[in-house]
């Protein structure tokens, strides 16, 4: 009797990449954003520690006070983690190291001794990893995992370290946790349900993402092995058949399929709102653009605090304000440098704190 494996695949949610390469990567729900942010609040004490214990003015020195203003140099204020946070944690709670491929002991290994590798080039991290015998690519961007074969591996790694990418690989060989091979942990907490593939589905370009209760529809006009019983309307574009617009479906391609489920999917939603532009939209105001930006406070100034903001490109710019200064002014400064960087008149959103909260809702104050 063969046994179903089935392979986890977070999915992108705000900056949160970093958690979603170790959980895809350990194939469980093994980490949350404030496990990982209290991780990044510990590295950054320790860092501190030894900074002010190595230096001759201790908590006074500039250096020290210019590390305490840039902020936590392993979590940034969108959720995007350190590689000393994944490692950290990788090390904390599974006894497992991750390393360079380039460093001089590993770099001349053969890929494929590799269980698990986690990859990262400027703010995104994803994961690869042996599961049932076969290497796949977990990336939380993409729609599904993709299988890599282990002839391409070293190929694809490769093309990875060209792209910019810095590949780390789990040293520990047979150590990664157990794929999951018993369906009564896909509702028990081991992984969020949606989140799960079968993996003879994911080999055969069929299925869908997220695990199904085979009983759910009974009673509704399905079969007990989902598909839809003879006279049922709710015919779907992947199972076969015909689709609810008359489509015969049997025999397309992957590809065919999709741009009929879009062509279906977009005759049954309602017509968009509305392009709100920034005079129509009741949120943002001219003035927030107009409005004239207060010269920088001078260095001690009473009452300056420095913040720090993250561009969409990844840039990061600081400058003073003062406390007293409205919400408003900070969207003033950040258009402004947009507009300096030749980005032109445009919306944008700020957001603060962990996890991220937008400030528009106080621009009045």
């Amino acid at each position: 009797m063969s046994t179903t494996t089935w392979i986890y695949h977070e999915r992108q949610q705000a900056q949160l990449c970093g958690q979603h390469a170790l959980n895809n990567l350990l194939q469980m729900q093994a980490f949350s954003p404030d496990s990982l942010a209290r991780i990044a609040h510990e590295l950054d004490q320790i860092e501190l520690s030894y900074m002010s214990a190595g230096n001759q003015n201790g908590v006074a020195s500039k250096d020290f006070l210019r590390r305490v203003a840039e902020g936590s140099a392993n979590v940034d204020a969108s959720g995007n983690f350190s590689i000393e946070v994944l490692r950290s944690a990788l090390l904390r709670q599974f006894q497992l190291t991750l390393v360079n491929t380039m460093q001089e002991n590993i770099r001349n290994v053969e890929i494929t001794n590799f269980d698990g590798f986690i990859c990262n080039k400027q703010s995104h991290w994803f994961a690869i990893r042996k599961i049932n015998g076969r290497y796949w690519n977990l990336n939380s961007m993409i729609e599904r995992p993709e299988q890599i074969s282990h002839f391409k591996l070293a190929a694809e790694v490769e093309g990875l370290r060209n792209a910019g990418y810095s590949v780390f690989c789990v040293a520990e060989a047979g150590c990664l946790p157990a794929e999951c091979k018993d369906e009564s942990e896909l509702t028990s907490g081991r992984g969020q349900k949606e989140f799960w593939w079968r993996e003879s589905d994911l080999i055969a370009g069929t299925g869908s993402r997220g695990y199904s209760n085979p009983w759910s529809n009974v009673g509704n006009g399905m079969r007990l092995d989902g598909k839809p019983a003879t006279g049922s309307s709710s015919a779907g574009v992947g199972g076969g058949g015909e689709g609810s617009g008359g489509y015969t479906v049997e025999g397309l391609s992957e590809e065919e399929m999709l741009q009929i489920a879009m062509s279906e999917s977009l005759q049954q939603q309602p017509p968009p709102p509305p392009t709100t532009t920034i005079a129509q939209s009741s949120n943002w105001d001219v003035d927030y653009y107009e409005m004239d930006l207060p010269p920088e406070p001078e260095v001690g100034t009473v009452g300056a605090v420095r913040i720090q903001f993250r561009l969409p490109d990844g840039k990061r710019v600081t400058r003073r304000f003062l406390k007293s200064d409205s919400v408003k002014i900070l969207f003033a400064f950040v258009h402004r440098h947009l507009l300096n960087e030749g980005c032109g008149r445009r919306i944008f959103e700020l957001k603060a704190g962990f996890p991220p909260k937008d400030l528009l809702s106080l621009c009045d104050l």
